[in-house]
Formats: C-alpha cells, sequence, structure tokens
C-alpha cells in the first residue's frame, strides 16, 4: 500500500482478518460467536435489570458488579460487529478513522475493566476485613467519584493514541492479524518512526495493568491473612467463597491481556493461530 497523505486518508483502509486458511468453514465459526454474544449481551443484561430492579442488592459489591457488566457490554457492542462481520459477510474492509476509533474504545474498555476489577478487590477485602465498617466506608457517593476517577484515568490515557497514529504515513502491508483493530499491531503498518507510540503504549500498559494488577495481588495477600486469622473453619470458608467469581474474573482478563501485549511486542516467532486464539479470549471471555 503506497504511503498515505491527507488528501486520501479518509479514503485508505486496512483489512481484518479471520482465521486464515478456514475460509470455507466462515458460517460455521460465526455460529460459535454468535451464541457468545447472544449469551454475553442477554446474561450481563440480565444482571443489570435484577441489581437494579432489588432494592436489597443496592450495596457496594453489586454496584461493581453492575459497573463490570456495563463495561463488558461496551467492549462487545465495540468489537463484535467487525467479528461478525468478516465470518458472516466477509467484510474484511474497515477505514483508518474507523480503525482508530474502535481501538481508542477497546483499550479505553479494557483499562476501565481492569480499574473495576481492582475496585472490586478492594470491596472484598473492606468486607472481610473490616464488615462492621464496610457500609460507611464504600458509600455510594464514594463509589461513583472513585468510579469517575477511574473512567477518567484510561480515556486519558488511550484519548492521544489515535492521533499518534493518524500522524503517521502507511506503506506496511495493511492486513491486520485480528477481526479488530489494536494500537500495537496498527503503529505496525506505519512507515514513520513509531518509537513515541511504543513507548507510550508501553507505559500506560504498565500505569494500568501493571499497577491494578499488583494492587489486586496486595488486597488478596491482605485477605488471605485476614481470612487465616478467622477461628471459625466454616466461617473462612464462606469468606473465600465470596472472592471465588472474582478471582476467576481477574485470572482470565489478566492471563488473556498480558500473554496478548507479550506477543504483540516479543512474540514475533510466536504461531500465527495462537496470536488469534488468545485475542479471541481476550474479548471475548471476559464478558461471557
Amino acid at each position: 500500500m503506497s504511503a498515505v497523505n491527507d488528501t486520501n486518508f479518509d479514503s485508505a483502509v486496512f483489512l481484518l482478518s479471520g482465521i486464515p486458511g478456514w475460509e470455507d468453514v466462515y458460517l460455521w465459526i460465526s455460529i460459535p460467536f454468535c451464541l457468545m454474544y447472544v449469551i454475553s449481551m442477554v446474561g450481563n443484561s440480565v444482571i443489570l435489570f435484577i441489581i437494579k430492579t432489588d432494592p436489597s442488592l443496592h450495596e457496594p459489591m453489586y454496584i461493581f458488579l453492575s459497573m463490570l457488566a456495563v463495561t463488558d457490554l461496551a467492549l462487545l457492542i465495540a468489537t463484535m460487529p467487525t467479528i461478525l462481520g468478516i465470518y458472516l459477510f466477509n467484510s474484511r474492509e474497515i477505514s483508518f478513522s474507523a480503525c482508530f476509533a474502535q481501538l481508542f474504545f477497546i483499550h479505553s474498555l479494557s483499562f476501565i475493566e481492569s480499574s473495576v476489577l481492582l475496585l472490586m478487590a478492594f470491596d472484598r477485602f473492606v468486607a472481610i476485613r473490616d464488615p462492621l465498617r464496610y457500609a460507611s466506608i464504600l458509600t455510594p457517593p464514594r463509589i461513583a467519584k472513585i468510579g469517575l476517577v477511574f473512567m477518567l484515568r484510561s480515556v486519558a490515557q488511550i484519548f492521544p493514541l489515535p492521533f499518534l497514529l493518524k500522524q503517521f504515513q502507511y506503506c506496511q502491508a495493511n492486513v491486520l492479524s485480528h477481526s479488530y483493530c489494536l494500537h500495537q499491531e496498527v503503529m505496525k503498518m506505519a512507515c514513520s518512526d513509531i518509537t513515541v507510540n511504543s513507548i507510550y503504549g508501553l507505559f500506560t500498559i504498565v500505569f494500568t495493568v501493571g499497577l491494578d494488577s499488583m494492587f489486586i495481588f496486595l488486597s488478596y495477600v491482605m485477605i488471605l491473612k485476614t481470612v487465616l486469622s478467622i477461628a471459625s473453619r466454616a466461617e473462612r470458608l464462606r469468606a473465600l467463597n465470596t472472592c471465588v467469581s472474582h478471582l476467576c474474573a481477574v485470572l482470565v482478563f489478566y492471563t488473556s491481556l498480558i500473554s496478548l501485549a507479550v506477543i504483540h511486542r516479543f512474540g514475533n516467532s510466536s504461531s500465527h493461530l495462537l496470536q488469534i486464539f488468545v485475542g479471541y479470549v481476550y474479548m471475548l471471555f471476559p464478558p461471557l
């Protein structure tokens, strides 16, 4: 693809990819994707409906759960149209502007999800460590303020990326390896110096995902320490049971996110199918 200048930028396109070599069965592959999409959308919507309509669930743990559900719904809306477009209609083209917008929403929402998982870990820590003051510490106004701060942090960090990418000229092969746009892959398509983007992208990952995962780990160290100090075995198990679903969500989200980041930055020799598989796990399993 020839270098893209300002006059033809809006008409230039990237080509998204499904699973190379499996084009003959794309229609069959679309079935599990459609099922995952429907289950995730309906499931998260039902969670939100139940929390909204049941006054007994208007407490911190469920407020954080509703934040997670909203984030997952938004992430599905941002990614599934291009994924299903490939497997149902073989629609691979995406304009530069649409690609940059999609990667902005994907990365912003991923960072917001990381923040919500951190807040949920803090919620479990307060509930187990200081249950008598739980309601007075995590009041709805305080939760709203904390949630707003973390959301602004995530959006502010990703906001410069589309504008930085728009300044580049693109003369490399314009075929992306995923069914959606990611910053770490799009910037490699540029024939300009991408040092600033590479350093800034690494900084945002470390500052957001790195710090969030570290604080989640510390929260669970403190939770475990508190639980082990409880005399009753039944009480210890009951306390730990309230953390199981959150731990599963944390493991799925961070394992896939960190694996995908490492593969794109350092795994040039890794299997293309592995990149695709990890990419789909990263996008589809946390909402599911």
